[in-house]
């Protein structure tokens, strides 16, 4: 089965909480990601804010996106203690 996003809402800061048409869901932080020159951006919670679900994911204005499968993966990593 392929991973697809389904839905997302904003939590807060850099977390998202999304949900997966293999019906798990689970709130994803994002903050330790945001490397590189097309993430930057999304650094400043105000850009942040502006994902929207396109194709099977969530993307940002910018193009910034990130693929369903690693999105599923971290929603189902244990947190770091």
């Amino acid at each position: 089965m392929l991973i697809h996003v389904t839905n997302a809402e904003y939590v807060a800061d850099h977390r998202l909480h999304l949900w997966f048409n293999d019906g798990a869901s689970a709130e994803v932080d994002l903050s330790d990601v945001l490397e590189g020159d097309i993430f930057a951006p999304l650094k400043d919670i105000t850009f942040f804010q502006e994902f929207r679900l396109e194709g099977h994911t969530v993307v940002w204005p910018n193009g910034a996106d990130f693929a369903p499968e690693y999105l599923h993966r971290l929603a189902h990593s244990p947190a770091p203690t």
